[in-house]
C-alpha cells in the first residue's frame, strides 16, 4: 500500500469526530481559564496539559499538529502562522550568533533572503552549494555549523537532492539535518530518510485552495542512548531533554522561537488545513500523475521543460529511484525571453498567475521578474533563474486540456 492509499483513510479518520460535531472544532479564544492557582502553576511548568494561551497553542491547532507529526513518524509538531514561519521556528529554535548554516540546492526565494540577508545581520552565516556538491558539504561543516538545510526538491530549479546521503553527512558530524518538504508530503518521509526536522507551508499543496496561510515544523524523537543533540554542539538542549525527555525538540522549539519571535498558527487556519488534510492523498495523486503525463507531452512537442521524469534531466535516475511517488507539483519552461514568457502567461486560458504553489488550478509565474527580482545575476544563476523561465504548479484539471493550452500559448 503506498502512501497516497494508506492516508485516504487515516486523514479522514483522524480530522473526523466519531461524537458530536463531525467537522473540527473551531476554538477561536486567545486566552483561557485556569480555574485556580494550582492549575495555572501546571500548565506553566508543563505539569498539567491544558492550553497556555493561544501563542503558544490552541485546541484546533493542536490537533493539526497530532496529525502532521504521525504523518512524518515524528513524536510532536508545532504549526505556525506561515512556512516561512515554520523555516523561521525551525532554523532559531537552533541558532545563535556567530553560528553557520549550510544550505543545499535550489531555495524558494523567501528561505534564500532568510538566509543570505536577514539571518546575515544577527551574525548567522549560511554557506550554500549544490545538491550533488557532497564532498564539498562535507568538507565544510566546522564547530558553527548547527544546520544543513535543503529542499526535497529544488523549487524553481527542480534538482533533486539524494536525501539519504546527505543525512547520513550530517548524522556522522552530529550536525541538525532539516528539510523543506512542502512540494513533497506524502511522496517523501524525510525523517525516514534520517532528518530531524521537517518544514512545511500548509499554504501550498496540503490545503491545496488557496484559503488558508499556514505552516508546520515537524520533529523527531530524542534517542535514549546516543544522540547529536546530547552533544556539545547543542549544550542548551540539556535543560529540555531533562524535562521533555525525547519530545524536547518540541519544547525547545516553542520556548527558544515561538514564544519571542510570535509565528503561532490561528485557530481558523487550523481548521482550513485540517479539511484540506481529509482530500490530500487523492490531490496529490492525481496531480504527481499529471505533471508527468505534462511534462513529456510538452517535451515531445518542443518546450524547453524541466522536470525530473524526463531522461534528459541530470536526476532521472534519481527520481525513478528515491521519488516513486512523484516530486510534487512543479515543473518549469523555459520560454529563452522575458518578453516569450510574458506573452506565454498571457495568452494561457487555463493558468492562474501568482505567487502560490500547489493549488487545485494551475498556477503560473515568471520567476525573474517577480520572486526573484532583486536578487543579483550570480545568484539568479545560482538558483537556476534565467529570463524565460516560467514556473508552473500543476492543478487538478485535466492533463489534456492544460497541454492544449500550454501549446497554444507558447505559439
Amino acid at each position: 500500500m503506498n502512501n497516497f492509499e494508506e492516508y485516504c483513510t487515516k486523514f479522514v479518520q483522524a480530522v473526523g469526530n466519531k461524537e458530536g460535531a463531525i467537522s473540527p472544532v473551531v476554538t477561536s479564544s486567545a486566552a483561557f481559564g485556569y480555574g485556580d492557582a494550582q492549575t495555572a502553576e501546571g500548565i506553566f511548568n508543563g505539569s498539567v496539559k491544558k492550553p497556555l494561551y493561544s501563542r503558544m497553542g490552541n485546541p484546533t491547532t493542536s490537533k493539526l499538529e497530532s496529525i502532521m507529526a504521525e504523518m512524518d513518524g515524528g513524536v510532536g509538531a508545532v504549526a505556525t502562522s506561515s512556512g516561512m514561519g515554520a523555516t523561521t521556528l525551525a532554523c532559531m529554535s537552533l541558532l545563535e550568533a556567530g553560528d553557520e548554516i549550510i544550505s543545499i540546492g535550489g531555495l524558494f526565494g523567501g528561505t534564500y533572503a532568510l538566509f543570505s540577508e536577514t539571518l546575515k545581520r544577527f551574525g548567522i552565516n549560511t554557506l550554500f552549494f549544490d545538491v550533488d556538491e557532497l564532498e564539498a558539504i562535507d568538507s565544510a561543516i566546522s564547530e558553527k555549523t548547527k544546520i544543513i538545510f535543503l529542499e526535497s526538491v529544488g523549487n524553481p530549479n527542480m534538482r533533486l537532492p539524494d536525501i539519504k546521503t546527505i543525512a547520513s553527512i550530517a548524522n556522522k558530524s552530529h550536525v541538525a539535518l532539516i528539510v523543506d518538504n512542502t512540494i513533497t508530503p506524502l511522496s517523501i518521509s524525510p525523517l525516514a530518510l534520517g532528518a530531524d526536522i521537517v518544514v512545511y507551508s500548509t499554504t501550498k499543496i496540503i490545503s491545496g485552495n488557496a484559503s488558508a496561510l499556514g505552516g508546520c515544523a515537524v520533529f523527531r524523537a530524542i534517542n535514549e542512548g546516543h544522540d547529536k543533540f546530547k552533544t556539545a554542539r547543542y549544550e542548551w538542549m540539556k535543560k529540555f531533554i531533562k524535562g521533555a525527555g525525547k519530545m524536547a525538540l518540541v519544547p525547545n522549539a516553542k520556548k527558544r522561537a515561538l514564544r519571542d519571535l510570535g509565528m503561532s498558527a490561528n485557530a481558523q487556519a487550523s481548521y482550513q488545513t485540517l479539511l484540506g488534510l481529509e482530500t490530500l492523498p487523492l490531490r496529490l495523486s492525481r496531480v504527481v500523475n499529471s505533471v508527468e503525463i505534462i511534462a513529456k507531452e510538452l517535451h515531445k512537442q518542443g518546450l524547453n521543460i524541466n522536470h525530473p521524469c524526463l531522461e534528459s534531466h541530470p536526476h532521472n535516475e534519481r527520481y525513478k529511484k528515491d521519488f516513486t511517488n512523484g516530486c510534487g507539483t512543479l515543473l518549469t519552461i523555459d520560454m529563452g525571453s522575458q518578453e516569450a514568457a510574458y506573452k506565454f502567461i498571457n495568452t494561457t486560458k487555463l493558468a492562474t498567475i501568482t505567487a502560490n504553489i500547489g493549488d487545485s488550478r494551475t498556477l503560473a509565474l515568471h520567476m525573474a521578474s517577480t520572486i526573484y527580482s532583486d536578487f543579483d545575476e550570480e545568484t539568479r544563476k545560482f538558483l537556476g533563474i534565467t529570463d524565460g523561465l516560467i514556473r508552473i504548479s500543476i492543478g487538478l484539471e485535466s492533463p489534456q486540456d492544460i497541454i492544449a493550452d500550454f501549446l497554444n500559448a507558447a505559439k
